[in-house]
């Protein structure tokens, strides 16, 4: 398997190695910390010091699945960061969960969609995005999270109706602005 490879490589390497990760998880990291903090110049700032940190402590990792160990530093770096600025929302969304609000060749949001996004938890919005967004399994998820499988299912469940209902609510009120005009 290729990652333990690198995993292996990293764990005993020095910059070539750190080169080698950043090339092949870089941009996976970045669109997952802007989906988190809808900041892409932050989420930039925050891969990098992943990866520095990631590179600082590499005697502590096994060397088995590295992309998991990144994707959890992230994620817990990401949830930090909120928590400094107090602002959440979400930056992206597949059309797989509402198909009928973002059409395949819609690249952006609507206000009302980053409005509905706004009430979901970062938890929220990190699993939304592992699953739709990664498409990761939630034996992966739950390696990340530390939740079981079966939780996160339901988590994911309860996130993408609460997502829906909030999105029902915001394109209702839209709709009702457009019948005062």
């Amino acid at each position: 398997m290729e990652e333990i490879g690198i995993g292996k490589r990293f764990v005993n390497g020095g910059e070539d190695e750190l080169e080698e990760v950043i090339n092949l998880y870089g941009e996976k990291l970045l669109r997952y910390a802007t989906a988190i903090l809808c900041d892409y110049h932050e989420a930039e700032n925050i891969v990098q010091e992943v990866f520095l940190s990631a590179y600082q402590n590499r005697n502590t990792f096994d060397g088995n699945n590295l992309s998991s160990w990144f994707y959890k530093i992230t994620y817990n770096r990401c949830l930090n960061q909120l928590k400094k600025r107090k602002i959440l929302y979400f930056h992206e969304i597949r059309s797989e969960i509402l198909p009928e609000v973002l059409p395949e060749k819609d690249k952006g949001l609507s206000d009302e969609t980053l409005r509905a996004l706004q009430k979901l938890k970062p938890k929220e919005r990190a699993l939304l995005y592992g699953r739709i967004m990664d498409t990761r399994s939630y034996e992966e998820l739950s390696q990340l999270t530390g939740s079981s499988p079966a939780a996160l299912r339901k988590q994911y469940q309860r996130a993408k109706d609460k997502l829906v209902k909030y999105l029902n609510f915001e394109y209702c009120r839209k709709e009702s602005k457009y019948e005062q005009i």
